[in-house]
């Protein structure tokens, strides 16, 4: 916790608003779609679709790959407190449904389902997309996809696998044949050399037109390290820090450069 605090100043001090970005493909992702206010109907069916989950009393075992909780001591855990603790908050929610329609993403691969809370968003954000979400729990990737299909968002493929798994078939397959995702949301292992490992089995996925979304960037001094790496890496052209998360880039046009922006 007061590794994040110290985080959290360091990241007030250095970050901007839009009046600081001279990219125009920054600017106007900022303005039109971070610093977007106006209503959406669909936010009040993310509202409705947390409310659910924030009712139900019910409790399942969980099965956790990652870093663990700092919050749950025991795998049996009631769905409310998940809801409440480990799911992005509505904000965050509504950021994302405007990423997924700004973007029109219609290829998406999101590592860690976990309630489907961020996978509603993105259903949400653009209806034509084809979503793979992976789980490494079968309770919880139930549950969501439970959630889903009673909100009717049905253009969502569920794979239970642990994600190392998953993603080396995907890398072998994909030398095989190209396979492409515009949006890449990285919400399952909050470690170091996990996050760098997903990071390099999937870059041949990229396109100059992909968006790739950390959480917690900032969790840990693992995730910061993690962070710091990545934007590094040669391919990597912008990145946007917003704290909780970490946006990148691939865009060969674009010179180089990173951003700390408040949202």
């Amino acid at each position: 916790m007061l590794f994040q605090i110290k985080s959290y100043i360091k990241f007030l001090w250095h970050s901007k608003n839009e009046h600081a970005v001279h990219s125009p493909f920054v600017f106007n992702l900022i303005t039109k779609c971070f610093y977007d206010s106006k209503p959406k109907p669909e936010y009040q069916l993310l509202k409705e679709y947390r409310k659910e989950l924030l009712e139900n009393k019910n409790t399942i075992e969980v099965i956790d790959f990652g870093a663990g909780s700092k919050v749950f001591k025991s795998n049996s855990r009631e769905i409310s407190k998940i809801a409440r603790t480990a799911g992005i908050s509505q904000k965050r929610a509504e950021l994302l449904f405007r990423i997924s329609n700004y973007f029109e993403t219609d290829t998406i691969l999101e590592i860690g389902t976990s309630l489907g809370l961020a996978t509603a968003a993105i259903s949400l954000g653009y209806k034509n997309a084809q979503i793979t979400t992976l789980e490494g729990c079968p309770e919880t990737s139930k549950i969501a996809q439970e959630q889903l299909e009673k909100f009717g968002l049905t253009n969502v493929e569920f794979v239970v696998s642990e994600f190392s798994s998953y993603l080396e078939k995907l890398n072998l397959s994909s030398k095989i044949q190209t396979k492409n995702f515009s949006l890449i949301y990285f919400d399952g292992n909050h470690q170091k050399q996990s996050t760098l490992d997903y990071f390099d089995l999937l870059l041949p996925t990229i396109t100059n037109d992909t968006v790739w979304i950390f959480d917690d960037i900032h969790w840990s001094p693992g995730m910061d390290e993690a962070w710091e790496a990545i934007k590094k890496h040669p391919k990597v052209t912008v990145t946007i820090d917003t704290f909780q998360w970490g946006f990148v880039f691939f865009r060969y046009e674009q010179p180089k450069e990173h951003f700390t922006i408040r949202v």
